[in-house]
C-alpha cells in the first residue's frame, strides 16, 4: 500500500511540505543564480516531481519577494527557465506556466539590452517605455498565484506549494522514488 511505501504521506499537509523542502535541500546543491546552466544541469537529473519542485521554489519565492517579470533578472538561465515552465506544467498550474511563458517572452530579450549588469531591470523596463507592460503581466501572475495575494502570504499560502503537496499526494513515485 502507498502509504506503507511512502510514510511521508501520513503527514499533514504542512509537514509534508517541510518534509518536501528537506528532501531538496539534501538532494539539490549549486547556485540557482548561476548563468552557465550548472544549476539546471543538476536538476535534470532529479526525478520529474523534484525537479518541477526545486524549478519552481525560485519562482515563488520571486513572486513573494518580487514579480514574475523581476524573476527573469535572478534565474533567466535558459535552462532553468525551460525548467521552471515544464514544472508548472508538470505540477499542474497551467494558467501560471502560461503567465510564465509570457513573461519569459517579453524578458529574455530585454535582459540583453541592459546597459550594465548594474542597470536595474525597472529602470531598464522604463528607459525601454514597457514599465507598464510588465506590471500587467506581474498583475497576472499575482492573481493567480493565490487571490488576495498579500493576506494569502501572510497566512503561509502559496499556489506552488499547495501544488507541490498535491501533487507529492498524487505522484510520490514521482517525488520520492519507487
Amino acid at each position: 500500500m502507498e502509504d506503507v511505501q511512502w510514510p511521508e504521506l501520513q503527514q499533514d499537509d504542512r509537514e509534508l511540505l517541510k518534509t518536501l523542502m528537506k528532501v531538496l535541500s539534501a538532494r539539490v546543491s549549486g547556485d540557482p543564480y548561476s548563468r552557465d546552466g550548472s544549476y539546471s544541469a543538476l536538476l535534470a537529473e532529479l526525478p520529474p516531481g523534484l525537479r518541477a519542485m526545486e524549478a519552481t521554489h525560485w519562482l515563488d519565492i520571486s513572486l513573494t519577494l518580487d514579480s514574475v517579470t523581476w524573476h527573469f533578472g535572478n534565474f533567466g538561465e535558459p535552462g532553468l527557465v525551460a525548467q521552471t515552465e515544464e514544472g508548472l506544467l508538470e505540477l499542474g498550474l497551467p494558467e501560471l506556466a502560461a503567465c510564465f511563458h509570457e513573461a519569459a517572452e517579453f524578458m529574455t530579450p530585454l535582459l540583453h539590452q541592459r546597459i550594465s549588469s548594474e542597470e536595474d531591470l525597472y529602470q531598464l523596463l522604463e528607459r525601454k517605455g514597457l514599465r507598464g507592460v510588465s506590471k500587467e503581466i506581474d498583475r497576472r501572475a499575482w492573481a493567480l498565484d493565490l487571490p488576495g495575494r498579500g493576506t494569502s502570504r501572510r497566512r503561509g499560502r502559496s499556489l506552488i506549494y499547495e501544488a507541490w503537496v498535491r501533487y507529492a499526494r498524487a505522484y510520490p513515485e514521482r517525488v520520492f522514488g519507487s
